[in-house]
């Protein structure tokens, strides 16, 4: 059974720093993209930020330049940085693994639980 477990959320001033971390566990062959996103109540869950196995990065407009994904392979874990934080970042944030479970042939698109991010003054 796949997991991915997330942590790093907490509450923040504007113009703090915050780093989501996200990990996959069980029993894996091997993982292609990684992703965040984020949900505010009654709203989408929206893009923020990918990572590709060749290690290419896109971000969404409004976190290009404060934000960085990163992934460490040998840990199954992606890393999002966030930067000069605005009160509009403040969101549930989720991370989106696509991973190929070992002993398969198939690839599955993987959610985390949500880790809360709030910035306030």
């Amino acid at each position: 059974q796949v997991q991915l477990v997330e942590s790093g959320g907490g509450l923040v001033q504007p113009g703090g720093s915050l780093r989501l971390s996200c990990t996959a566990s069980g029993n894996i062959h091997s993982i292609k993209d990684m992703l965040w996103f984020r949900q505010t109540p009654g709203q989408e869950r929206e893009f923020v930020a990918r990572i590709r196995l060749d290690g290419s990065t896109e971000y969404r407009g409004s976190v290009q330049g404060r934000f960085s994904i990163s992934r460490d392979n040998a840990k199954n874990t992606v890393y999002l940085q966030m930067n000069n934080l605005k009160l509009e970042d403040t969101a549930v944030y989720y991370c989106n693994m696509y991973i190929r479970p070992a002993t398969t042939t198939w690839w599955g698109d993987y959610w985390g639980q949500g880790t809360q991010v709030t910035v306030s003054s």
